[in-house]
């Protein structure tokens, strides 16, 4: 079947609409389902890379353009578009996977790294732009892996790689929880990186973040119009670095933040 259906959770919205490439922007209006707390269309023409996002209606009228809280990859920043990716990826740590928890029960020297700094590109005179030195997931496993080997590490924790705004945050400040941050490439590389890894026996480790998130409009927070994810009081609601807290005590916040586990385990093989 060709195209894509596109799902998206906002209870409190007065109504739903999906933009992106493949409509050129337009409006394409969203049916409700389930009780009319998620919204769905079917796009035949929407392709693997195209960026989309959806328009939710307040009940004042007003809307915010919002990124997909469940995308599998992002816009590159400062772009913030979600853009639609197919994950599938053909492993060869069979081995290890099978083994897994023999290794959760040895001992890790474990090296931890934030994988737009560990290792630069040298840059060209009166660059300042940051992107200009990352290495792309791929690069990074080619240099990373006879490092840890030579230093006898047999495990490797990443750094927060769940999309994120603010090069400054070190990842710490998300807004996309199901996205590999597009800084260092697209997901597949991300997939060889921790398949290489695994190939060589080393351990990979990924930081994930599921106290709060990035207060950007495009993202999480005020999502259906409502405080749908972080708590609606502004005395417990925000963190001391001023972003969201996420409020745990809601089940589809703990729905949302324990299958992001589980997808970082399942897709990407942590």
């Amino acid at each position: 079947d060709e195209g894509y259906v596109f799902r998206v959770y906002a209870p409190a919205a007065l109504r739903v609409s999906l933009i992106g490439e493949f409509s050129d922007w337009k409006e394409i209006p969203m049916q409700k389902i389930y009780d009319g707390q998620f919204y769905e269309v079917l796009v035949p023409s929407a392709k693997e890379k195209q960026l989309y996002k959806y328009r939710i209606f307040k009940k004042d009228g007003s809307f915010i353009d919002h990124a997909d809280p469940y995308a599998f990859w992002s816009e590159k920043r400062p772009g913030t578009a979600s853009a639609l990716y197919d994950l599938r990826y053909q492993f060869s740590d069979d081995f290890w996977m099978n083994t897994r928890n023999d290794h959760k029960r040895s001992a890790l020297n474990i090296y931890e790294i934030h994988a737009g700094s560990w290792v630069r590109k040298i840059k060209w005179d009166g660059e300042t732009d940051p992107a200009a030195g990352w290495l792309t997931y791929a690069e990074l496993a080619d240099r990373l892996i006879p490092y840890l080997k030579e230093n006898h590490f047999n495990a490797v924790e990443l750094m927060p790689l769940a999309e994120y705004p603010a090069d400054e945050s070190w990842g710490y400040q998300e807004t996309g929880f199901y996205s590999a941050t597009s800084r260092y490439g697209e997901p597949h590389g991300l997939q060889y990186l921790v398949d290489q890894c695994h190939q060589n026996g080393i351990s990979v480790i990924l930081d994930v973040v599921t106290v709060h998130f990035a207060v950007n409009d495009y993202a999480l927070w005020n999502f259906d119009g409502t405080a749908l994810y972080e708590y609606p009081h502004p005395a417990v609601g925000y963190s001391e670095w001023g972003s969201c807290n996420f409020m745990h005590s809601r089940g589809d916040v703990r729905s949302f933040l324990q299958s992001a586990c589980a997808f970082w385990l399942d897709q990407y093989h942590f």
